[in-house]
């Protein structure tokens, strides 16, 4: 009998932290990182001001509105969003490169763009990162120091909105405690690269596309 299957096992993963902003994605990429440097943070590109302390491409690549827009007419794009009036996106070439060879790639995205980016590749894994309450949220917030209260008020409000979307998500974690967030996200790419589903893919559906 033909063997139609080929091994897709050294393929990298692509993971997705996504969840309402202050729930501590970046502080969790960079714990991960931490503890497996061989894993790769996909830096997004963005059309909002630097932070205090930011540098461009570190935290993000900071472009302006019309150059973000000159890439999604390009298709460069491997998802973008608008979020409180700033555009938020990755490169697909850059995801492609990395987990082709082998590396697993994090991503921390908006909730709109997770799912734009799972439609585009479903072998995607989506975690969504959820506070242990509100009030956890407005006081992580207001200690970042960042935005005016009104602001804050505005990115909450939101926030309950996005949680509204757990259910097109592949996992839930709790982020109380950083260490413990971290070791369930762990958990979770090590059950990942053990399904069978991601061991093989058959040749004879991939001629068929």
């Amino acid at each position: 009998m033909k063997n139609n299957r080929k091994t897709e096992k050294n393929r990298g993963l692509l993971v997705v932290l996504s969840g309402p902003s202050g729930v501590g994605k970046n502080s969790m990429i960079r714990a991960l990182i931490d503890d497996d440097p061989s894993l790769f943070h996909s830096i997004s590109v963005t059309t909002r001001e630097p932070r205090k302390g930011e540098i461009d491409g570190v935290a993000y690549h900071f472009v302006s509105k019309d150059k973000f827009r000159a890439l999604i007419g390009a298709g460069d794009m491997l998802e973008y969003d608008l979020y409180c009036d700033e555009y938020y996106g990755t490169l697909q070439s850059l995801i492609t490169e990395k987990t082709d060879k082998g590396i697993d790639v994090l991503l921390d995205l908006t909730i709109k763009g997770a799912l734009e980016l799972k439609k585009n590749d479903p072998n995607a894994v989506l975690i969504f990162l959820m506070p242990p309450s509100l009030d956890a949220l407005r006081e992580r917030l207001l200690d970042r120091g960042t935005e005016s209260r009104e602001r804050i008020e505005q990115r909450l409000k939101t926030a309950e909105r996005e949680m509204g979307c757990i259910d097109s998500f592949d996992y839930l974690v709790i982020n109380d405690a950083v260490e413990d967030a971290v070791e369930d996200i762990k958990a979770i790419m090590r059950a990942e690269k053990r399904l069978v589903t991601r061991s093989f893919v058959d040749e004879s559906e991939a001629d068929r596309v």
